[in-house]
């Protein structure tokens, strides 16, 4: 597995709605790229603390799982929005049961489809949300700061490639997504 997209401090991150997956994926498969995983099933558990100081603070703290590939994370975001920090973890159990003893609970259980694929330095993932519907994310994530206004321009300019423009631009993450829908 590439594990060099995923290293770095800072996270670009354009999410955009998509009108049709299928047509999304004949796209990409029209140019150069690398697939890391198709359709892995991903259990997010959110946590914060009762007085949601996290939130407050504009963090987000979540253990992830990942079936069939196993994969399991630690990820931290905020509190600025292109913050974003994540490990591999061993026993997300234990990392959870760790969280709960330091006075955090479960605030949301989420749960997605993601494939995710590479091209160039970016990375795209597809996502698919019961009651949402689809999502593609283009992002790179990166240590130098100075590079943020770059990357972003160069990843609105790889969603154009595939048809997207701003108006499908989703500013808000599944976390609020869902909140706002009252999962």
């Amino acid at each position: 597995m590439n594990t060099h997209h995923f290293q770095g401090k800072y996270e670009v991150e354009l999410k955009y709605r998509l009108n049709s997956k299928a047509e999304f994926i004949k796209v990409l498969n029209s140019i150069p790229h690398e697939t890391m995983l198709e359709d892995n099933v991903e259990c997010d558990r959110y946590f914060d603390s009762a007085d949601n100081a996290l939130q407050s603070q504009h963090k987000s703290l979540c253990i992830r799982t990942m079936e069939p590939s196993g994969i399991k994370l630690w990820i931290v975001k905020g509190p600025e929005p292109d913050r974003c920090e994540a490990t591999n973890i061993t026993d997300a159990s234990k990392a959870c049961s760790m969280l709960e003893t330091m006075g955090y609970n479960v605030v949301l259980n989420a749960q997605k489809t993601r494939s995710i694929f590479f091209v160039g330095p970016f990375h795209i993932t597809v996502d698919s949300l019961d009651g949402l519907g689809d999502f593609a994310e283009f992002a790179i994530m990166t240590d130098d700061e100075s590079m943020l206004a770059t990357y972003k321009v160069e990843l609105e300019a790889l969603a154009s490639k595939f048809g997207l423009t701003p108006m499908a631009l989703e500013t808000k993450s599944y976390r609020q997504m869902l909140l706002q829908k009252g999962a």
